[in-house]
């Protein structure tokens, strides 16, 4: 809603989190400059960059191995892990993820991946656009959607405070999805650079470089907070032993 935030990870490292590549899947790499900045994207930019995920769900996530030969043990203290998956944040804020999600008709993996793109789940988070919280609401939103200031707190106050936050976004997040019938893309797309942007290029997704990228982040992170499928029942048939004659 706010324009792409590069998520505040405090170390990323090289896990090979797929043995079989395979075209489409999801990667997400990553790095942490000198200042302590993280920096994320779809695609390896320069050398900088390594990957820290790639699957179809977060059931590709728990490896029994990692490029180094590091165990799933290993793997969950990575800050990485701690950060994307174990963050306590993800768990302090579920239930409300969850409850609002519901609300809204809307996937609560969905809503967790806007949140890690938008904010990595800090509930104090402030873009330079004026972007606020988790669902980084700009204030215009909250407006829109009958938040107002009162004597107590004013509306920025109020989008910070993650309850107020979650109902704003994800209503936010439900009306682009209903504007264009249920076209996922293009509704990250609005959330991202306005649903003019989106209206004004024909219903197609921005040609902002910022905005592709936001929309295909989103999408991975989609996939990582996304439970795994059961397994299919594989039926074998057995042929009757013949008779002897």
């Amino acid at each position: 809603m706010s324009g792409f935030r590069r998520l505040p990870l405090s170390v990323v490292v090289v896990l090979c989190l797929f043995a079989v590549a395979a075209t489409g899947r999801a990667e997400v790499w990553g790095y942490v400059d000198a200042d302590g900045a993280a920096h994320v994207a779809t695609e390896r930019l320069d050398d900088r960059y390594q990957l820290f995920f790639k699957g179809k769900t977060s059931a590709d996530l728990h490896p029994r191995a990692t490029a180094d030969g590091a165990d799933l043990a290993a793997l969950r203290e990575t800050s990485i892990y701690k950060r994307m998956v174990d963050h306590p944040n993800i768990y302090r804020y579920q239930a409300l993820i969850e409850k609002n999600a519901r609300a809204r008709g809307l996937d609560a993996a969905l809503v967790k991946a806007v949140i890690a793109v938008e904010s990595a789940f800090e509930p104090a988070a402030v873009s330079t656009k004026g972007a606020l919280g988790l669902m980084q609401v700009m204030p215009e939103t909250g407006t829109r959607y009958g938040i107002a200031a009162d004597r107590k707190r004013t509306l920025e106050q109020k989008l910070l405070d993650p309850e107020i936050n979650l109902r704003i976004g994800t209503i936010y997040l439900r009306d682009l999805l209903l504007l264009f019938a249920n076209d996922l893309e293009l509704a990250l797309a609005a959330y991202n650079a306005g649903e003019q942007a989106v209206v004004h290029y024909a219903n197609r997704i921005p040609p902002y470089p910022e905005t592709r990228e936001y929309v295909k982040l989103v999408q991975q992170f989609y996939e990582l907070y996304r439970p795994p499928l059961p397994a299919k029942p594989v039926r074998i048939h057995v042929p009757s032993p013949r008779n002897p004659s």
